[in-house]
C-alpha cells in the first residue's frame, strides 16, 4: 500500500504564463511503464529524445523533448520523466492531463497496478522528496527557493553557494567538533573516577572555546545572508512637506510618489524595493505625521505608525527650512516622544541646499544633512542604512541563510555559553554540561534537517512553488 509520500507525482515545473518552453515533470518509483505507454517507446537514460506527445485519440498535442532519469540518479532520487514542450499553458495542461490519464489506465489494467496513485504534486513536493531521499539536506532545499526568489546578483550568488552545500558543510564542521566534545564529557560521566582531570588533560575548555569562535563566524555569515534574503524594511517618516516623497523618488531613481507643496499629499503607504551593494531595501514612504488631519489622512497616518513600528530602520526626516518655527519644533518633539527609542533611527535634515546657513546648527552629531531634491548626502545615507542593520561588505564565500537559521544558531550559542559555565564547576555538574552540549547539537541539526519536526518540514516546503 503506497503512502502519500510514495505516490508518483506530476506537475508543470515552469512558471505560469506563456513562454518558448514549458516542462511537465513526473517523479515516482517504477515510471518505466508510464514512459512506454505515454511515448510509445522506452527512453535511454539521461538522453534527450525528440518525439510527438500524443493524446488519447492519437493526435499530437505537441512535439518536444523527453528525458528520463532513472533512480537514484535524479533530482528527487526517484525515477523522473520530463516532457519539454512549447510553453503555452493549455499545451502543458493537456500534457499533464495525459500523464494522469495514462497512469490511471495502467493502474486499472492489471491485477497488480503498474503505477498506482499518480497525482498532482503539492507545492515544493519535488524538493521535499529530494530531501527525504538524501539528495539534499534541508538548508540546501531551502536554498532552491531562495535562488528562485533572489532579487539581486549578490543574493543569487549566495543562494547558489548554499545550494552547493557550503553552508551545510560549515554546520557539519560545527556538529563534528561538538560531537567530539560530547564524547569526552560522556566518557567522563561513564568513568567518574577520572572527573575533571580527564577533561582538563583533553583541553575540553579549549575545544569549547574553539567551537564558540567557529560558531561566531558562521553566525555572522548567516546574519549577512539573512539580510540578503529578507532585505531591510526602511520607513521614511516625518511631518508633512519634509520631503519624504522626494527622498523615496531620489533613492529609487524614479518618480514613484507624487510631490507637491500641498501638505497631506501622501495619504497612504508607497513602497519600492531598491538595492544597495546587493542588499534589498524595501523603502516605504508614509503619510506626514501631524494633528488635525481629515478623516482620510488620519487613516494614512495610522498606517504610517504601523509601518514605523514594524520597520528595521526609520529615516526620520526634518525640514531645515522650518527648524526655527516653534510650531514645527513642537510637533517634531511630539513625534519623537511617540517614536521613543525605536531601534535604528536615522535623523535626516532635508533641504540643506536651500536652508539658511545657520540652520545647519540643528544637525546633531551622528545625523545627516541631505537634499533629496538635489541628491546631496544620499551616498552617505545609503552607507548609514547598511551600517544601521549590521551589514558589512560581503566577504567572498557568503552564503544565503534564513531567519530560521539565524535563530537556531543563536540557540546553539546560548547552550554553549551555559555549557562553558558548567565546565568550570565541579564534577557533579558534568551531567548538566553534557545536556547543554546535547541541546546545542539538536539546534544545529534543525538547520540541516537531521532533527526536524514534520510540521516544520510542511511549513518550509509549502512555501515553494508547484513543480519545484
Amino acid at each position: 500500500m503506497f503512502s502519500r509520500q510514495q505516490d508518483p507525482i506530476v506537475a508543470i515545473a515552469t512558471a505560469p504564463g506563456r513562454g518558448a518552453v514549458g516542462i511537465v515533470r513526473v517523479s515516482g518509483k517504477g515510471l518505466g511503464p508510464l514512459v512506454q505507454a505515454l511515448l510509445g517507446r522506452a527512453l535511454r537514460p539521461r538522453e534527450a529524445t525528440y518525439l510527438p506527445f500524443r493524446g488519447g485519440d492519437g493526435f499530437a498535442i505537441d512535439h518536444g523533448l523527453a528525458l528520463y532519469f532513472p533512480a537514484p540518479h535524479s533530482f528527487t532520487g526517484e525515477d523522473v520523466l520530463e516532457l519539454q514542450a512549447h510553453g503555452g499553458p493549455v499545451v502543458l495542461q493537456l500534457l499533464m492531463a495525459r500523464c494522469l490519464e495514462v497512469a490511471a489506465q495502467l493502474a486499472a489494467g492489471t491485477a497488480a497496478p503498474l503505477l498506482p496513485g499518480l497525482r498532482v504534486a503539492q507545492p515544493g513536493e519535488f524538493s521535499q522528496r529530494a530531501f527525504l531521499n538524501d539528495k539534499l539536506d534541508l538548508a540546501q532545499a531551502e536554498a532552491i527557493a531562495d535562488l528562485i526568489d533572489a532579487s539581486t546578483e549578490a543574493a543569487v550568488k549566495s543562494a547558489s553557494r548554499s545550494l552547493s552545500g557550503e553552508f551545510s558543510r560549515d554546520i557539519h564542521t560545527l556538529r563534528d567538533a561538538l560531537i567530539h566534545l560530547r564524547m569526552l564529557v560522556e566518557a567522563t560521566l561513564d568513568f567518574p573516577e577520572e572527573e575533571i582531570d580527564f577533561l582538563r588533560k583533553a583541553d575540553a575548555a579549549g575545544q569549547l572555546q574553539n567551537l564558540k569562535d567557529q560558531l561566531a563566524v558562521v553566525r555572522q555569515r548567516a546574519r549577512q545572508g539573512a539580510l540578503l534574503r529578507e532585505g531591510i524594511r526602511v520607513v521614511i517618516a516625518g511631518q508633512p512637506n519634509a520631503g519624504k516623497s522626494s527622498l523615496l523618488n531620489a533613492l529609487a531613481g524614479a518618480e514613484l510618489a507624487i510631490v507637491t507643496p500641498i501638505a497631506g499629499t501622501t495619504r497612504d503607504k508607497v513602497e519600492q524595493t531598491i538595492q544597495i551593494e546587493g542588499v534589498p531595501l524595501h523603502v516605504v514612504d508614509t503619510a506626514g505625521l501631524r494633528e488635525g488631519a481629515d478623516e482620510v489622512e488620519q487613516i494614512g497616518i495610522a498606517r504610517a505608525w504601523e509601518a514605523i513600528h514594524a520597520a528595521d530602520a526609520v529615516l526620520m526626516l526634518h525640514d531645515l527650512t522650518r527648524c526655527d518655527d516653534p510650531e514645527y519644533i513642537a510637533a517634531d518633539a511630539d513625534i519623537a516622544s511617540v517614536m521613543g527609542q525605536k531601534d535604528h533611527q536615522i535623523h535626516l535634515w532635508n533641504k540643506c541646499d536651500v536652508c539658511p546657513p545657520d540652520a545647519l546648527r540643528h544637525v546633531a552629531e551622528g545625523d545627516l544633512a541631505i537634499s533629496a531634491k538635489a541628491g546631496l548626502g544620499l551616498n552617505d545615507l545609503r552607507q548609514r542604512l547598511l551600517q544601521a542593520v549590521g551589514w558589512q561588505a560581503a566577504p567572498e564565500g557568503l552564503y544565503m541563510a534564513r531567519e530560521r537559521h539565524v535563530r537556531a544558531l543563536a540557540v546553539v550559542g546560548d547552550h554553549l555559553d551555559v555549557a562553558a559555565g558548567w565546565l568550570g564547576h565541579r564534577a557533579e555538574h558534568l551531567d548538566l554540561l553534557a545536556e547543554e552540549l546535547r541541546l546545542a547539537q539538536g539546534a544545529l541539526g534543525e538547520i540541516t534537517g537531521e532533527f526536524s519536526a514534520d510540521d516544520l518540514l510542511g511549513e518550509i516546503f509549502s512555501r515553494f512553488c508547484i513543480g519545484k
